[in-house]
């Protein structure tokens, strides 16, 4: 793997000095083996486009039952297959849900095939064998060779461009297809109608409807190629006639300009030298096939492939250069392949002259900002968020504008919870944007004080709407009945945590009754627990805890990716508190110990196909994020020591610059930025907070350039692998006596240096 990323480095275009090209240390490939559900192609930094192979095609069903091996596709790749299907559009970067893989584009030459085919007989389809020996992948920039046809297919983009590169063998019979069937989150009936017509010999416009995991959903295109085709071709596969009324006048398989179904695949035939480069460009739009083509043309007017890759590179070395580290080449390369990952969710969505179909599948206009979509806010409100706070104020107050006008669009009138393309899915629990509103409120990041009051009542009426999730009940009694909600501990701990936010975003405005209520229901947590057991439990509506209750059990127990050991570490706004439910510091610090270094039953595994043993440390669960704050905990405890021991010890067992090494989902950057905090040496154990928790960096110096102009300096003196506890701390030259800086002590500027030691 080392060999293979030499090449990755060698290949490389020089930027202004050695020293300034960060590309190098980006290895898109970091994750996509196992657990980490990343895919390797092109995208550009928050991009519309993530153009990226898609190694497999799976049923969302095997004889009427869920089938389990959708869960590894949720990238679209996976590092251990040996075949590439094709090219697509759209994808998710670590989810652990399903969805896209729109407009599959693959070349081939020979015999036409308009199947896939299975892995196990590539040559019954159109898929190709590949080899990693011949795959380079970089931010914004993927080449494989396909081996079973000799073409060597190269993929860069723009915002809302791909572009594609072929270099094809000497043939009269090549191809490249257009696959609307393919799909992540794959199953018959996913599609509801493709449109597809054929304007002229070098350009194709069309778009897809589908019903997946969003239930409404339309992608517009246009895809042009640089050399015209000779003839053209669909293949319809609809269970029901193809064919209806007059239009079966017409042979609509062979040079037909129009073409509508629920599933079809075309085919573009060319005649091609030796090594002759066909490119072709594709352009999305959420609006309009012509606003498909508006896009296409104002991003990439011409033909120049090494032109718009220097150019997507050099916007993502751009954004890489936000954090200038000094560290070890693994060091470099877990950091940077995480800002990486991290810059890569929430996508832009409109097109270049601000248009985009809102939740109320009407279309609109951003005014004056970039309007966002893939917010997967259970994750991303822990660290990305904050972490966009200090690196993107800008655009993370975009992002907000975003959730505003979702909100404006609701039905529900409710913040988005898990959103994309026009769609809320209701993924997860809790209503995590007023945690991302609070956290800008907090740290300043809004632009007017008449916008963070709007943003407060959007919040107010979010965590008002009784008949989401519970709420009714938790406004009632304080916590979510157990008979009523399967995740009901869980919910009442995560609202409790979100109206302790609000609480903080009404106070930095002045809104004092508003802080007097949300304060109080911030306490929830305490409703759910349950003395008699030291931990966090079920309860009934008559007010008892119920009886039938495992600590450790994932499922039927009221918690989400948890069990109750995690969840009872879940009070991320109240840590003192916590730990007096808990007895004091001692008891608090050893349930912690325990965590770490306790051996969990089979049975926890055996529970839920979905829980592997990645990312798992003891009962510690970093590949799920109701974890990420507690190896901070230790902060308000009289042993912080610990916090730094835990923090660069998860940093070495759970990220790595391998294809595994990523311990769980990336979750659209959540452990991304996770990574980023912690080796820096600081986290924000609460969003809402301008407080960040110290921990022990594994830098040995970082410079954060600020949107300010400012810059922020974290060194280390005596770094190393066993130096891991921090003997003390300076700011600006000054001992820092308490264990947390604040936001406005970063963005001001300055120096923080961590004094490193062997011993605690």
């Amino acid at each position: 793997m080392r060999q293979f990323f030499s090449v990755c480095i060698l290949a490389l275009p020089v930027l202004a000095t050695a020293q300034d090209n960060l590309l190098q240390y980006v290895h898109p490939m970091i994750g996509t083996q196992r657990m980490g559900h990343v895919y390797p192609g092109a995208t550009s930094p928050f991009g519309a486009v993530q153009l990226s192979p898609d190694t497999d095609t799976i049923p969302y069903e095997v004889n009427g039952k869920y089938n389990p091996d959708v869960y590894k596709y949720c990238a679209g790749y996976q590092y251990d297959d040996k075949t590439i299907v094709g090219f697509s559009h759209t994808h998710f970067s670590g989810t652990g849900h399903s969805d896209l893989g729109d407009f599959l584009v693959m070349p081939t030459v020979g015999e036409l095939k308009l199947n896939p085919g299975v892995a196990s007989q590539p040559r019954s389809g159109f898929r190709s064998a590949f080899s990693h020996a011949t795959e380079t992948a970089e931010a914004d920039y993927y080449k494989v060779r396909l081996d079973d046809y000799n073409i060597l297919a190269e993929l860069t983009t723009t915002t809302r461009v791909g572009f594609h590169q072929y270099t094809f063998p000497a043939s009269d019979q090549a191809h490249i297809i257009l696959d609307l069937v393919h799909g992540i989150y794959n199953y018959e009936d996913k599609n509801v109608w493709t449109y597809v017509r054929v304007v002229n010999d070098t350009l194709v416009t069309g778009y897809r409807q589908t019903s997946g995991w969003a239930r409404t959903r339309t992608v517009y295109f246009a895809m042009t190629f640089s050399k015209p085709f000779y003839q053209y071709g669909a293949r319809k596969y609809d269970r029901r006639q193809a064919y209806h009324g007059f239009w079966g006048h017409f042979d609509q398989n062979h040079n037909f300009p129009e073409q509508a179904g629920r599933q079809m695949r075309l085919y573009f035939d060319f005649r091609t030298q030796e090594g002759e480069k066909v490119k072709l460009k594709f352009a999305l739009s959420p609006v309009s096939m012509e606003g498909a083509l508006l896009n296409l043309r104002t991003e990439i007017p011409g033909w120049d492939f090494e032109a718009v890759k220097r150019e997507g590179q050099a916007a993502w070395n751009k954004e890489l250069s936000k954090v200038q580290i000094d560290a070890d080449q693994d060091d470099k390369e877990n950091f940077y392949t995480s800002m990486y990952h991290a810059f890569i969710n929430p996508t832009v969505y409109m097109d270049v002259d601000g248009s985009y179909r809102g939740l109320d599948q009407q279309d609109h206009k951003a005014d004056g900002f970039v309007n966002y979509t893939t917010f997967s806010l259970w994750d991303t409100h822990r660290a990305l968020h904050p972490l966009f706070n200090i690196l993107e104020p800008a655009r993370n107050a975009d992002m907000i504008r975003s959730m505003l006008a979702h909100y404006q669009q609701s039905a529900e009138h409710m913040l988005p919870v898990w959103a994309h393309y026009a769609n809320e899915n209701w993924c997860m629990s809790g209503y995590h944007a007023v945690s991302v509103i609070a956290d800008a409120i907090a740290k300043g990041n809004t632009p007017s004080n008449d916008f963070a009051n709007q943003a407060l009542d959007a919040c107010i009426a979010t965590s008002t709407r009784r008949s989401f999730e519970g709420l009714g009940a938790y406004i009632d009694k304080g916590y979510i009945p157990s008979e009523q909600d399967g995740v009901s501990v869980s919910s009442t701990l995560e609202y409790a945590y979100d109206d302790w936010c609000i609480a903080q975003a009404a106070k930095k405005l002045g809104r004092m009754d508003v802080y007097a209520v949300y304060s109080k229901r911030a306490e929830n947590y305490k409703n759910v627990w349950d003395p008699s057991v030291g931990y966090m439990r079920p309860r009934l509506g008559d007010g008892s805890f119920r009886k039938d209750f495992d600590v450790l059990t994932t499922n039927g127990q009221g918690f989400i990716e948890g069990n109750a050991w995690n969840y009872s570490l879940y009070v991320p706004h109240d840590p003192k508190a916590l730990i007096s439910l808990y007895g004091g510091n001692k008891r608090f610090v050893q349930h912690l110990d325990s965590l770490f270094t306790m051996e969990l039953p089979d049975k926890f595994f055996a529970e839920t196909e979905d829980i592997t043993r990645d990312g798992i440390i003891g009962n510690y669960v970093h590949g799920n994020e109701p974890s990420h704050h507690v190896a901070y905990l230790y902060d308000w405890t009289d042993q912080p020591w610990k916090t730094q021991e835990r923090v660069r010890m998860i940093l070495k067992k759970q990220y790595g610059p391998r294809p595994d090494g990523l311990g769980g989902n990336d979750d659209c950057g959540q452990m991304s930025a996770w990574y980023i905090f912690t080796a820096l040496g600081f986290y924000p154990v609460a969003p809402g907070s301008d407080q960040y928790a110290l921990g022990s960096p594994a830098v040995t110096r970082a410079s954060l350039l600020l949107e300010n102009g400012k810059t922020f300096t974290i060194e280390t003196d005596n770094q190393g692998d066993k130096n891991v506890y921090v003997r003390k701390v300076t700011l600006n030259g000054q001992p820092l006596t308490r264990h947390y800086i604040t936001h406005a002590e970063i963005m001001n500027g300055g120096k923080l240096v961590f004094y490193m030691s062997a011993k605690h």
